[in-house]
């Protein structure tokens, strides 16, 4: 029996050592089976906003201002809440620049655009009044951009200043001239601004009403029109 075990073990070491097996099952002598890597697949990167360059348009989401209507003393406003309840008043802006609305009670508005009034209601009717109001701010009547007509004129005074308004249809708006009146002597007074005092800008209406446009001035507020008497 020990002779046939020795017989055994001897034939099993001389097959070599590609029968012997480790703890792991891995084959320790000879070639060694293949193993396949894992796949590493390459993602494309995510792309990303280029950021602006000096060169890009930027585009401006607030609307400007700069354009907008200055409110001024005698102005009347529309002011109309559109939602949740339907609100319209007209309202005067007063010698001190306010006005008054329900609710809320005097506002400060002289000076101010009428997108700034709006805005300013909004927030202050929100604040415990209505929810999420829309407003809207009208102007109705320009009081406080006036120019005014001095002299031998029928009806002399301030007028209310529309575009485009010039000294010849400022002596029309005013009834024409008096039967003193000169249309030789006619001279527009324009405050100074940032400063007190007028400058005097002379018109020749005469050359105006034959047919030269370029004579004619377009008015600005606080112009006055001044016509004296001809010299007979």
């Amino acid at each position: 029996m020990k002779i046939l075990t020795k017989i055994i073990m001897v034939g099993i070491w001389a097959l070599g050592p590609s029968w012997s097996y480790g703890a792991d099952q891995k084959i320790s002598g000879g070639p060694q089976p293949a193993v396949l890597a894992p796949m590493k697949v390459s993602l494309p990167a995510p792309q990303m906003a280029a950021a602006p360059t000096s060169s890009d348009p930027v585009v401006c989401m607030t609307p400007a201002k700069n354009g907008d209507y200055a409110i001024g003393v005698d102005d009347i406003l529309t002011i109309d809440v559109l939602q949740p309840e339907h609100i319209e008043n007209n309202v005067t802006v007063s010698p001190d620049g306010n006005i008054s609305f329900p609710y809320i009670g005097t506002i400060p508005v002289k000076g101010r655009s009428l997108s700034e009034v709006e805005q300013d209601i909004e927030i202050r009717l929100s604040n415990g009044y209505l929810r999420y109001p829309s407003v809207v701010v009208y102007l109705k009547e320009s009081r406080s951009r006036r120019f005014f007509v001095y002299g031998e004129v029928n009806r002399p005074g301030p007028y209310n200043l529309e575009d485009n308004t010039t000294v010849l249809r400022a002596i029309s708006v005013a009834g024409g001239f008096t039967r003193f009146g000169s249309a030789s002597r006619v001279k527009v007074l324009r405050p100074r601004q940032g400063n007190s005092g007028y400058d005097m800008i002379p018109i020749n209406i005469r050359a105006v009403m034959d047919g030269n446009a370029d004579a004619d001035l377009v008015l600005k507020a606080g112009d006055m029109v001044v016509i004296s008497e001809g010299v007979f």
